[in-house]
């Protein structure tokens, strides 16, 4: 007789570059609203399979157990399992590793104990989307990702200005959803400073920060409709990128927050050859836009030797991932 095969299930998610956030103020009676792009690097990559107990394997451990021990809970499942992580993203810099682990695990269970769900459903389960929807799209459907934000101050809508992790939010709607130019690459430096800010500092910091002025959201929407999107629909890429650029000249207080070497990093960055730089979500993640491996290549070298005359750290290119996550099964 045969021997049947253990079957796996296979995650490989992108990761994220977050823009900005288009409304802090609120006034509209919505807040939030996201802008970004889903990476082809860094992944987490991970197989899932089914087990007489709950072993958990390869990088963050403890984490991934208390992720998987969430989901499980949540859903009632009694059954054993194993999960293998082999590849993560970076944490707490920029590129959005918790939502792309929280729903790489919350996929691949739900498909080893075939539960059909959507990835909202996962993301909120998982406590992901309530305050940027562009993690949740990114897994989704991938590409550059406009998202709507949240009702206010209404009812099932979010009662103050909070990050993801504290809000008690559904995933906000993706509005614009586009393809992005697979020769535009990014060059993602990561310089060893203090990591972006994240559970009491950041919800310190949504407090200190908001609201914002009405007219910072009036620019930030008008900078996206009138430059950002027309730019990325006729291919235009100084257009695209000196949007980007501008998207972070617009806050004041945010950019007080930025560090002295973040700032340089997107200085250097659009002298050496960027159509357009910034820093992604709280940092310290800065991305350059270039157009072609040979532009991406030379400006990867500059700012890999610049960081690391200054503080060290790592620098790649990237282009876009226009499919989102990878769920498949292995047998």
């Amino acid at each position: 007789m045969e021997e049947k095969k253990q079957v796996k299930v296979y995650v490989k998610s992108p990761s994220r570059l977050h823009f900005t956030l288009i409304d802090l103020n609120g006034e509209l009676g919505r807040i939030d609203g996201g802008v970004g792009v889903a990476l082809n690097y860094p992944n987490v990559i991970l197989e899932a399979s089914k087990n007489d107990s709950i072993i958990i394997e390869g990088l963050k451990s403890n984490k991934v157990k208390r992720l998987a021990e969430k989901f499980v809970k949540a859903l009632n499942i009694n059954e054993g399992f194993k999960i293998k992580v082999k590849k993560i993203i970076p944490s707490h810099v920029g590129l959005g590793s918790s939502t792309q682990l929280s729903l790489s695990i919350a996929s691949a269970l739900a498909k080893l104990f075939n539960i059909k769900v959507n990835v909202n459903f996962l993301a909120e389960v998982m406590g992901r989307g309530g305050t940027s929807g562009i993690g949740i799209a990114a897994f989704q459907y991938g590409g550059f990702i406009v998202d709507g934000g949240h009702a206010f101050k209404k009812k099932g809508g979010k009662k103050a200005f909070l990050p993801s992790r504290a809000a008690k939010a559904s995933p906000p709607p993706v509005i614009i959803r586009y393809d992005f130019p697979s020769d535009w690459f990014f060059v993602v430096a990561l310089p060893n400073l203090p990591k972006g800010f994240y559970g009491i500092r950041e919800v310190k910091a949504f407090k200190a920060l908001c609201p914002t002025p009405a007219n910072e959201a009036e620019k930030i929407s008008r900078l996206i409709l009138m430059k950002m999107l027309p730019a990325l629909k006729e291919f235009n890429i100084k257009e695209f990128g000196e949007a980007l650029t501008n998207l972070q000249n617009i806050s004041v207080s945010k950019r007080k927050l930025m560090h002295p070497i973040v700032k340089e990093c997107i200085k250097k960055m659009l002298e050496n050859g960027a159509y357009g730089a910034g820093q992604s979500s709280w940092g310290p993640a800065v991305y350059g836009l270039v157009k072609g491996v040979n532009e991406a290549e030379k400006l990867t070298k500059i700012i890999k030797s610049f960081i690391n005359e200054r503080v060290r750290g790592e620098a790649f290119y990237t282009n876009v991932n226009n499919k989102g996550a990878v769920i498949k099964v292995l047998s």
